[in-house]
């Protein structure tokens, strides 16, 4: 192994300790869910993109299955060809439906799946080329504008960036606002963007695809709790906390917790961590918009809003931007 990429992993480790640390010695304790993600992570996530409450997956799959020729003729603009570039690329389901769509019309692309995890990039830089033979892909194992600047420095081509799963709803609207300004930042005036936001429904319809009948999504935030135990040698006792979801309508705000089931202490990296009964640790958010509100996000941050792709219950849009 080079000392570069030796370096490289004890950076993310050290990372994950800070992070850890930090978020549990605040008030209220949180932690932060891009740690969701390790081996264990990625496969419980993939079991909850199928289970039936969790709507999320099947109505993007349906945009990217039936709008894909629209796709097509937005991005033949980019005559001497373009970079594709996903963040937060996951197991690439959705976008594998466009990366084939881009390939069977013998459109000139670069496909840069941008992902923390360094087992999905593996697997992706493995499995696409037997998908789609062919397919010219360059993985990157980083954070979201930390790849998008590696992406840049390896071309100078028109981008196009993906943001898919409504990824977008994990800040609270006002970090969604900066996170985009900041995107826009790192494009150029012409450049695109293809983002999925999770819209705004019946209450009891969101509420449930986080917190489906099987407990995926328990074991989902359960898991970060055995990751730091595997990877920074702490004691949490996973069964002595219950997870806890809530919706509310009027903020659009799906949020996660897990709760203390008792009055416990956890050994972590020589401190002692403190937990009453009944208190929690904040895991995640999700937000939910309107058309409205979103094409309010694209003004503020520097892009006019060229298309919005609904689902047949429009319950998701992928919203197709351009850099102004």
């Amino acid at each position: 192994m080079s000392t570069i990429i030796t370096q490289e992993i004890a950076d993310t480790e050290n990372s994950f300790k800070q992070d850890v640390l930090k978020g549990l010695s605040s008030d209220p304790k949180h932690l932060d869910s891009k740690y969701f993600y390790d081996a264990q992570g990625d496969k419980l996530f993939q079991q909850i993109m199928t289970s039936p409450e969790y709507y999320l997956t099947d109505s993007e799959m349906e945009i990217f299955s039936s709008r894909c020729r629209e796709m097509l003729s937005l991005v033949k603009r980019f005559q001497e060809g373009f970079d594709l570039i996903e963040l937060g690329a996951g197991d690439a389901l959705k976008s594998t439906e466009l990366l084939r769509c881009l390939s069977n019309a013998h459109i000139d692309f670069r496909y840069f799946p941008i992902d923390i995890s360094a087992n999905i990039i593996q697997m992706l830089e493995r499995e696409l080329p037997q998908k789609i033979p062919g397919i010219r892909i360059e993985g990157i194992d980083a954070e979201y504008f930390a790849g998008l600047k590696l992406a840049s420095q390896r071309s100078t081509r028109p981008r196009l960036v993906l943001f898919l799963g409504g990824n977008i709803g994990n800040m609270p609207p006002d970090v969604a606002g900066q996170f985009l300004l900041k995107l826009r930042q790192h494009l150029h005036t012409g450049d695109m963007a293809l983002i999925g936001f999770d819209l705004k429904k019946n209450p009891w319809t969101i509420f449930r695809a986080y917190n489906d009948a099987d407990g995926l999504t328990k074991e989902f935030n359960l898991n970060l709790l055995r990751r730091i135990n595997r990877e920074l040698g702490a004691n949490f006792d996973a069964e002595q906390f219950e997870h806890y979801e809530s919706y509310d309508p009027a903020s659009g705000a799906c949020n996660s917790y897990l709760i203390s089931l008792c009055n416990q202490h956890v050994d972590l990296c020589g401190q002692q961590i403190t937990f009453e009964e009944n208190e929690y640790i904040f895991m995640e958010t999700s937000h939910k918009y309107t058309p409205v509100q979103i094409d309010k996000l694209a003004d503020q941050s520097g892009f006019q809003t060229i298309r919005h792709l609904f689902d047949r219950k429009q319950w998701f849009t992928d919203v197709i931007w351009e850099s102004i």
